[in-house]
């Protein structure tokens, strides 16, 4: 409880009060912290402890917990230089000791920060402090200035006259105003507040491509610019484009500056409001733009990952198509479509490539091969990844599928972001060491269908492509924020123990790389688990890794019934006693769950068991090993749109949500083109953000407003449609409704798809 000593009284009815907590919940919460446990663990199983604290509240805690003891080491060495310097009073130290912010803890230390030569050092130096001090004290009936800065007159020391000596001693003044904790507070709130942040095009650099024309003369308030406004200046800043600062009316700071110096009518007020204002320009204003710029930056970083782990959180908590076989398309036109199949456990089992378009127009021998995979390997699902010829693919298929009469056989477009990432990455040289990149890829296409979850941990985040300016923003706290969303989507779904890869379990709760990499090799030499106590036999999986880590496991088909359930072992024995209170053996208990509805969950009650805690052993058992991600449904393109030419406005689509951003959604329609729903698009109702209307992954009907297919700008609307409603109970594999028109021969779809390629 080391953090919790260094933390005064005050700081932590801060936090509780910032993160809106009860300080009992934060006490404990740290507690829980300071001992190992890990987020979603505590969030899980110990919501006794934290008063039923939520995930969200856990990890803020958990950030302000580290930025505290990073600000307690700062005030440690701190307090060391001053001391080292003589100059540590009680009242600097309880000052010190007090601050919960960093900047006004730099602030304070700012006047003993070791600096380079400046103008005030150099008047120290010829002995004009005491000069500036009488300035500074404004005593009436003191030596007249004029007089007085006589005395200070010295050639020797380079002050060669009475003005030279009031110039040292107004740098000194300039330097001290500049340093002031108050007033760097004051005036780096008002920039905040009042500022605005002003943009403009460097002299003499062209745009060619007009990245940033909207920010050649561009203003708007500080307090109010969005994040991808402000991260969008600072990449055209450093791109040498633009040039931006905060503009702040002078006067406005340097009159509140005066009227907190200045104390009345006197022979020193005029050289203190000379020394104001050089200090505000030279000294306060350039220090003050850094800071604020930094501030503003910081603002849009955290915006901009939050919004990142949004997406990222919705796409990886996309409906699974589940266990069934698979076979992807990696869609290419001259190098052929690369073929890869997969079983229902994602297990690699073949690979081809087919040739259907120029320049082989090789249909009957694609043709041939489709169906001998299809039929070998017992085929449910064709997985179509969303890059060049998808469309024409994914066309090819439907045809096929239709003259073949495999109506048990669906197929849905993919996408492949990321997936070329993975293909080189050193997990799928481990997965597949003899294989092609473009065969690697094939096999992760065909394993997002059946899991998105599990197949896209293995790639670097930031490669899947549902963030904003994300090379732009601290990639420190970019990585732990999106660590944190996918160990969160990891544990919140469960994992199945006798499946994952290694790649998987390493976002268990509790578990690192070097655990899950020796749970495989376990159970690669010892076969499938059967107990969850078989985790005890993994080398260096102890009894605090199994504590954390068994309630996220699942074991289906095991010796022990409760395994593929979310409830924790620690838990079991309360599971027995319901179950005996029923008169029934816990098999029948789980696979009857109306029979949790006679219970009386309070009668189990007891120290270590508590009210939230059998809720959720309730609503588990209720729905034993559920998954909790939504019903997966297949997205229906429209079979006539295929390009950006095919748009007309007022035309109606289905699409899927690939990214949310600040200022809208873009949708994939299958033209190779995302489209825009602006903010004001999205719905007729007022939203803040457009993540309160729709979320990556998401199917939605669009309507498209224009495109621009030179410019390949395609924008929609979803004011004018409904959102989609897919009925219960309908299956993926459901086919749209028969067109009124007859379709075209295969041969001539073919021939047409061939004949757009020339044209391109």
């Amino acid at each position: 409880m080391q953090e919790l000593r260094n933390l005064s009284t005050a700081i932590l009815l801060s936090i509780a009060q910032e993160l809106s907590v009860p300080l009992n919940s934060l006490v404990a919460t740290i507690g829980l912290l300071n001992e190992g446990s890990t987020v979603p663990f505590i969030a899980r199983y110990r919501k006794e402890v934290t008063g039923n604290l939520d995930e969200v509240q856990i990890r803020g805690i958990q950030e302000k917990l580290e930025y505290h003891r990073e600000l307690e080491d700062r005030k440690e060495t701190i307090l060391k230089s001053i001391e080292e310097q003589g100059k540590l009073t009680p009242e600097l130290r309880a000052a010190i000791e007090a601050v919960s912010a960093r900047h006004e803890l730099e602030d304070l230390y700012l006047p003993y920060k070791p600096k380079r030569r400046t103008k005030a050092s150099i008047a120290r130096e010829k002995g004009l402090e005491p000069l500036a001090q009488r300035l500074w004290d404004q005593q009436p009936g003191a030596v007249p200035v004029a007089e007085l800065a006589l005395t200070f007159v010295d050639a020797e020391k380079g002050v060669n006259s009475a003005e030279e000596a009031l110039e040292g001693a107004r740098h000194i003044i300039a330097e001290w105003v500049s340093e002031n904790a108050g007033f760097r507070k004051a005036i780096r709130q008002m920039m905040l507040e009042e500022g605005t942040v002003v943009a403009r095009a460097i002299d003499g650099v062209e745009d060619p491509e007009g990245k940033y024309r909207m920010y050649a003369g561009f203003r708007e308030p500080a307090a109010r610019i969005p994040s991808h406004r402000m991260l969008a200046i600072r990449r055209g800043a450093k791109e040498g484009f633009l040039f931006f600062e905060i503009e702040l009316d002078p006067q406005r700071a340097i009159n509140y500056l005066k009227s907190q110096v200045i104390r009345g009518a006197s022979d020193a007020a005029p050289h203190l409001a000379e020394a104001i204002e050089d200090s505000y320009e030279r000294l306060l204003n350039p220090s003050m733009q850094t800071e604020v710029r930094l501030e503003l930056k910081d603002r849009s970083d955290e915006e901009a990952i939050r919004v990142f782990g949004e997406n990222l959180e919705n796409l990886l908590l996309q409906p699974p198509a589940g266990m069934l076989s698979v076979l992807a398309i990696d869609p290419g036109i001259r190098t052929g479509c690369k073929l890869a199949v997969v079983d229902e456990t994602g297990k690699f089992l073949e690979h081809a490539v087919i040739y259907p378009f120029e320049p082989k127009n090789d249909l009957a021998g694609s043709v041939r091969t489709l169906s001998t995979l299809i039929s070998k390997h017992n085929v449910r699902a064709i997985a179509i990844g969303n890059g060049t010829a998808s469309r024409e693919s994914k066309q090819l298929v439907e045809e096929f599928l239709r003259q073949a009469k495999l109506a048990d056989v669906f197929s849905t477009v993919v996408n492949e972001s990321g997936a070329s990432v993975y293909s080189a990455s050193d997990i799928a040289r481990q997965e597949f060491p003899d294989l092609d990149l473009t065969v690697r890829g094939a096999i992760s296409i065909a394993r997002r269908l059946q899991d998105p979850l599990a197949e896209l941990v293995k790639i670097d985040p930031k490669s899947i492509g549902v963030g904003q300016y994300q090379h732009d923003v601290d990639q420190k706290r970019l990585k732990q924020s999106l660590e944190n969303t996918v160990e969160s989507c990891v544990n919140r779904v469960g994992v199945d123990l006798n499946t994952a890869s290694w790649a998987l379990l390493r976002y268990v709760a509790g578990i690192n790389e070097r655990t899950a990499l020796r749970i495989v090799e376990f159970r690669n030499q010892n076969g499938r688990f059967h107990s969850r106590k078989q985790l005890n036999d993994v080398s260096g999986f102890g009894p605090k890794t199994f504590e954390q880590a068994a309630g996220f496991l699942r074991i289906r088909g095991g010796d022990n019934p409760l395994d593929m359930t979310a409830v924790h072992p620690e838990s079991y024995a309360v599971v027995e006693r319901i179950a005996a209170s029923l008169d029934v053996a816990i098999p029948e208990l789980i696979s009857r769950p109306e029979l949790m509805e006679k219970i009386d969950a309070a009668a189990f009650q007891s120290e270590s068991v508590g009210v939230y805690t059998l809720r959720d052993i309730v609503e588990e058992l209720k729905k034993p090993g559920r998954d909790p991600r939504e019903k997966f449904v297949v997205p229906r393109f429209r079979e006539d749109v295929t390009a950006i030419s095919d748009l007309q406005p007022g035309m109606a689509l289905e699409g899927t949500v690939t990214n949310v951003t600040r200022f809208g959604a873009f949708v994939d329609i299958g033209v190779h083109q995302d489209g825009l729903v602006h903010v004001s698009e999205l719905s007729h109702r007022y939203i803040k953000e457009p993540s309160e209307a729709v979320k990556v992954g998401q199917i939605v009907k669009v309507q498209v407003l224009s495109a621009d297919p030179k410019a390949k700008r395609i924008a929609l609307s979803m004011k004018a449609l409904e959102p989609l409603d897919t009925p219960k109970g309908v299956h993926p594999n459901r086919k749209p409704a028969p067109q009124p028109k007859p379709k075209p021969s295969l041969e001539d779809q073919l021939s047409r798809l061939n004949s757009r390629f020339r044209t391109r």
